[in-house]
């Protein structure tokens, strides 16, 4: 059985997933408390003394990462977008590892039609490429935080559903299991409370790099124009930066935001190579 204090241990001794867990802390600090840490409105025109717009202006004291082609302060609107790619990468994770461990868990366990129905439609959704599937699904349902999650929820349960059943069928015969079945256990006491907690190392890996996914699904539809138009986001950044066809002579518009999606979707998948060592503890022999 995994417990948190194993988690953090491994966390700590994992150079690699400690690193992650940093950045991904870091990311999180900065999205609660965008407010504070940004010195101007995100959306605001900044104006020079003599009434011109602040268009295009290199780094400076005044502005950290220069200004936009519409005079917008760029590390503003670095630091508030990062609670679009925090609230959809940490959302869509919980979720898709939640929907699919419970698909794995129940299919692996009761196994027969229950398994062969569960497993078919898993088959089904495989055959759906994702990001078309996203585009088309947020095209229909309008461009929102709350659709861009729920297309990721939709189709990328999949991959973990499948291996968590794979887990739970090795589990299922184990001698542990069968104690529980002649003590009297209910069939949900024996899947949440036997076998879930073997499995959950693997849901805390895919919770990472589905975060890490996420984070990456959000910015390809707002760089395509399907985010949220109330909300700044990295990918609308280098949309908007695209759009103005400023990409080559406004570096400091274009790579900042590059750099954050790099960063946090890195975390992701430092921390889910610290999970897997958990999962399976011959990696760390490697």
């Amino acid at each position: 059985m995994v417990t948190t204090n194993k988690i953090l241990r491994m966390l700590k001794n994992n150079k690699a997933g400690a690193i992650g867990l940093i950045i991904f802390i870091l990311f999180v600090i900065i999205a609660i408390f965008a407010d504070n840490i940004a010195p101007y409105d995100p959306m605001k025109i900044q104006y020079d003394d003599n009434g011109g717009v602040k268009r295009l202006q290199p780094p400076s004291k005044e502005h950290f990462l220069g200004t936009t082609w519409m005079g917008r302060d760029v590390f503003s609107q670095l630091v508030v977008g990062s609670r679009i790619a925090v609230l959809v990468g940490v959302i869509s994770a919980i979720c898709v590892a939640f929907v699919g461990t419970n698909i794995g868990l129940i299919a692996g366990y009761f196994g027969g039609a229950i398994d062969n129905i569960m497993m078919r439609i898993v088959d089904i959704i495989y055959g759906i490429p994702f990001l078309p599937f996203a585009l088309i699904l947020v095209a229909i349902l309008g461009p929102g935080v709350k659709n861009i999650i729920f297309a990721i929820v939709l189709i990328t349960w999949r991959n973990s559903s499948r291996v968590i059943r794979s887990q739970v069928l090795s589990l299922k015969n184990r001698t542990f299991i069968e104690a529980a079945r002649l003590s009297g256990a209910s069939h949900g006491r024996i899947i949440y409370k036997h076998i879930a907690p073997n499995v959950m190392p693997l849901s805390l890996v895919y919770v990472s790099t589905t975060m890490a996914s996420a984070i990456m699904t959000e910015s390809s539809l707002s760089f395509l124009g399907f985010g949220d138009p109330t909300q700044v986001s990295w990918g609308k950044i280098l949309y908007a930066c695209y759009s103005s066809q400023a990409m080559f002579k406004a570096w400091w518009w274009m790579i900042p935001p590059g750099i954050a999606i790099t960063l946090l979707v890195l975390s992701g998948y430092l921390m889910g190579r610290a999970f897997e060592e958990i999962a399976n503890p011959k990696l760390r022999e490697r």
